[in-house]
């Protein structure tokens, strides 16, 4: 591809360029963002080689354009890139739902060439600064082509996301929707309604905010996400969410059976069998919530216990990223909590830590 094309430079956007710029150094990028100040700051750092206007006549040059802008914004371009593109140009997106996508892009009479993207990758920051050129590295990246796409289009563009490190995976608009509903919007739902449970009901003391532990922070973390984003996903993927929930009510509804009859062995399966089946996920691919990389470690109550720990890691060029003492540990496998920007940085602590004769854990 000798053209390669940029509807809006955020996390995602920006990732992809960086990574396109990266393993891809000759191909010409171009790239339109809303707030030119981000343009500007592309241009300097070298991820783009043009800044461009919503129909800029360079974008009719273009072999693939990526649209990655918020969703309801996406297709409102279609019809205008169908217009100045060429024939054989590839469009495609990165948002995390693709049935109303792919439909108002067969709608733009776009059914040969454009690619429903979406990179199951992010982070809870946004915007060209957070990007990077490994945000893609062993993260699922679903396609989903348009009904008449050429078989060696998708080849094209599968081939294009593995060389940028990603792992592509084919698959129909609906399927991707459904998939996703159970393992990132219904989960994100879910949180927010944890969060609610214990903001609703509370002590009027607050209590139950002063002892929640590292275990609630981390299952409801992902309700921190932006709420205008899920917002636009509730609205665009409401039929599989709902779907999907009302299978997690049932859920519920029977667990609830289980405890008001004190079935323990009703009880004992149900935390067995998702004990099983979480350990038997993998450990190697990002998916589509970001991951955390947290150790636990146990330390006496002294002073410069802590200073210890961080001057050892800091003598190794180890950056923390985020670090806590945990009051409640009823569910924390140790007193001291870390926590590092990559699984990489991770192991090299436990590894000089456990030199040191601490007990380390690891999450998983």
């Amino acid at each position: 591809m000798k053209t390669i094309g940029f509807y809006g430079l955020g996390l995602i956007g920006g990732s992809l360029a960086k990574t396109i710029r990266k393993y891809f150094p000759e191909t010409e990028l171009i790239a339109w963002n809303r707030t030119h100040a981000v343009l500007e700051e592309a241009l300097q750092q070298d991820i783009i080689d043009y800044a461009c206007e919503p129909e800029d006549p360079r974008f009719a040059e273009c072999d693939l354009i990526f649209l990655c802008t918020p969703v309801q914004a996406n297709a409102a371009f279609l019809p205008k890139l169908a217009r100045i593109t060429k024939d054989t140009c590839i469009l495609s997106d990165v948002g995390s739902v693709k049935n109303n996508i792919v439909a108002a892009a067969e709608e733009a009479g776009l059914s040969s060439r454009f690619i429903g993207g979406h990179p199951m990758a992010g982070s809870e920051r946004t915007g060209l600064s957070s990007a990077s050129d490994y945000l893609l590295e062993n993260a699922y990246y679903f396609l989903t082509p348009c009904r008449d796409v050429p078989q060696e289009s998708i080849t094209m563009l599968r081939d294009l996301v593995a060389a940028c490190k990603a792992i592509p995976m084919v698959t129909t608009a609906a399927a991707h929707d459904y998939i996703v509903a159970g393992v990132s919007h219904v989960p994100h739902i879910v949180a927010s309604a944890l969060v609610n449970l214990v903001r609703t009901g509370d002590t009027d003391d607050q209590l139950m905010k002063l002892v929640a532990a590292g275990g609630f922070r981390d299952i409801t973390r992902i309700a921190s996400s932006s709420p205008d984003m899920w917002e636009q996903i509730c609205m665009t993927n409401g039929a599989q969410i709902s779907k999907t929930l009302g299978k997690y009510i049932e859920l519920l509804q029977e667990a609830q059976t289980y405890v008001d009859r004190k079935d323990g062995s009703a009880i004992h399966e149900m935390f067995r069998a998702s004990r099983d089946y979480r350990d038997s996920l993998s450990d190697t691919v990002t998916g589509p919530v970001p991951r955390q990389y947290i150790i636990y470690l146990d330390i006496y109550d002294e002073a410069g216990g802590i200073a210890t720990i961080t001057t050892l890691l800091a003598m190794s060029g180890i950056n923390i990223r985020n670090l806590g003492i945990i009051h409640n540990r009823e569910f924390e496998e140790g007193v001291l909590r870390i926590e590092f920007y990559d699984g990489a940085t991770r192991d090299q602590a436990v590894e000089i830590l456990k030199k040191r004769n601490y007990v380390v854990r690891k999450t998983t």
